[in-house]
């Protein structure tokens, strides 16, 4: 497994370098809608697919939020990367905060969409039911989707979301790296942190919400911003792509000596 590259697709050739991880329920192809608007000139991205998806399904792992952070790192090494900016949606940017956690010198700034905490996401039973129980139930897939869009998007999308996530992730992986993301919690190896933080939440998505992101991303990270898109609810990428681009970007683009601004909430 030392020997494990994981599949990846660059775009752009700016200087500023930029992972972006994808969720729970997604490969790589989770950020399709906004490639043909993003900055090329600017940044140079690297999108990745962890184990147990896209490209990666089959390979072995332990399927955890740790392992995937090492094997980020694994790729920076491989591409020349000495310094770079993470973006994670939600499973993603805890994924991400693990490269803060092992490589704070490493990371310019970082980025959750959505992102679960560090100190993981607690269920009731019955809400653990519905998620640990959607590997291998489509239908528990589609409710959650449901839910965390704001139960207002169309029913061909929520069969198209279904459709990806059960053609581009594997039902073994899908459930393991459910025990990472929810049940572990790492808050105290970031707490504290200045490298400059964005939260992105939708104001549509009842479970990462704006309100968890202040309790949880402004409160560990000395330099965090939080913006909330109205219009969003958990899949910015697809619910509003362009705004989640401007959102992002300007705040990648910002004087990486500013130590990042407070956001007011």
């Amino acid at each position: 497994m030392a020997s494990f590259v994981l599949p990846h697709a660059l775009h752009g050739s700016g200087a500023h370098k930029v992972f972006a991880v994808h969720g729970w329920f997604a490969d790589r192809s989770a950020f399709d809608p906004v490639l043909p608007d993003l900055d090329r000139d600017a940044f140079q991205y690297a999108l990745v697919d962890l184990r147990g998806y896209g490209e990666a399904r089959g390979a072995d792992g332990a399927y955890t939020t740790t392992e995937g952070a090492a094997d980020v790192l694994a790729l920076a090494d491989r591409l020349g990367w000495e310094r770079f900016s993470v973006i994670g949606h939600s499973m993603g940017g805890s994924v991400a905060q693990r490269v803060l956690a092992a490589a704070p010198h490493r990371v310019r700034r970082i980025v959750g969409v959505s992102p679960v905490p560090a100190s993981g996401f607690p269920m009731p039973p019955e809400q653990w039911e519905l998620f640990s129980a959607a590997a291998h139930t489509p239908e528990n897939r589609r409710s959650i989707i449901d839910l965390t869009s704001g139960g207002r998007r169309p029913a061909a999308w929520l069969d198209r979301m279904v459709r990806r996530s059960l053609e581009r992730s594997e039902a073994k992986a899908f459930r393991t790296w459910l025990d990472s993301w929810a049940g572990e919690g790492f808050a105290d190896e970031v707490e504290g942190s200045a490298v400059p933080a964005l939260a992105v939440a939708g104001a549509l998505d009842p479970a990462l919400s704006a309100e968890l992101m202040r309790q949880t991303w402004l409160r560990w990270f000395a330099g965090a911003e939080l913006v909330e898109l109205p219009g969003a609810g958990h899949y910015a990428m697809d619910e509003t792509p362009l705004e989640l681009i401007r959102a992002v970007e300007d705040f990648l683009r910002a004087d990486d000596g500013d130590g990042g601004r407070t956001a007011a909430g």
